[in-house]
């Protein structure tokens, strides 16, 4: 089961939050058939994503992380709540680069440049919309980025998806561990020591680290106070009524065309790739409703 894990440290003046996410980031690669270039990018997303969900307070808040680039991939969108479900789908699924200089996917070649919109439906009138410049298109340094300059969090976002031969997931997992207003220059100078040691997320899985063992890491040295252990998983909410009821925002004209025609429509959710049919009896019962 994958899970993420939520802690305090430094008298509540750090917050800090680790995840392993290896059977999340594998279903969406069978869903998306993702090279493992797509895959990486894929699941890093959705790891800091799992992790940013868990962080809003209300029951039915949703965050959403979107990149619009200019690399192959074009982009990825993902969507999380507050209860650890997560979804999301590359623009582009296929994309295939040689390793970048450190012999590692290529996943900021195959991003390039472009945008971080966050998007955080908290139940009011209007959603709350924060958007940076790609740093490395590497999705963890962008998104510490995003906290930095949208939500003047400074925060460090470690996250690692590692592959086996056969292109399934071998390790997927991350942290997000910031620091609250007036912290201590000594607190902040502690942590940068700490986190500047961990160099890979990818080795700390591979060597068998839980989340908890990886704040241990990152937090040493200080009191820690470990709160809760939430399940995550890819969860996707889309179902054949869902789709019936996007359809009657269909120009008529263009429902009238569908019904004249007389075949079975297929339409596909991007998050999880299930197909819904609907034959012309249920497009004219769809239209009637308008």
């Amino acid at each position: 089961m994958d899970t993420i894990i939520r802690a305090t440290a430094a008298g509540a003046k750090i917050r800090a939050f680790a995840a392993t996410t290896k059977e999340m980031v594998e279903t969406a690669r069978a869903a998306h058939n993702t090279s493992p270039i797509m895959t990486a990018a894929l699941g890093r997303m959705m790891t800091a994503g799992a992790m940013m969900g868990i962080m809003q307070k209300g029951d039915k808040d949703i965050v959403t992380l979107m990149i619009q680039s200019d690399g192959p991939a074009k982009g990825l969108t993902v969507t999380a709540d507050s209860h650890g479900r997560v979804k999301g789908f590359p623009y582009v699924a296929d994309v295939m680069l040689p390793p970048n200089a450190k012999g590692k996917l290529d996943v900021g070649g195959a991003i390039g440049r472009g945008f971080l919109r966050v998007i955080k439906d908290l139940g009011l009138k209007d959603p709350y919309v924060g958007e940076v410049e790609l740093l490395t298109g590497e999705i963890g340094d962008d998104i510490t980025r995003y906290f930095v300059e949208s939500e003047q969090v400074p925060s460090s976002v470690g996250l690692g998806v590692l592959m086996n031969k056969d292109n399934t997931v071998a390790e997927a997992g991350g942290f997000i561990i910031q620091v609250m207003p007036f912290c201590d220059d000594e607190i902040i100078d502690k942590l940068e020591e700490n986190l500047s040691k961990i160099t890979s997320v990818t080795d700390l899985l591979k060597s068998g680290k839980t989340p908890k063992e990886i704040l241990e890491l990152a937090l040493d040295g200080f009191d820690i106070e470990f709160n809760d252990e939430v399940e995550t998983k890819f969860y996707c909410n889309c179902s054949k009524d869902r789709f019936a009821k996007g359809l009657i925002s269909l120009d008529r004209k263009e429902m009238k065309e569908m019904i004249d025609e007389g075949k079975t429509i297929e339409v596909n959710c991007s998050f999880c790739g299930k197909h819904y049919y609907f034959t012309k009896e249920e497009l004219i019962e769809i239209d009637s409703l308008r």
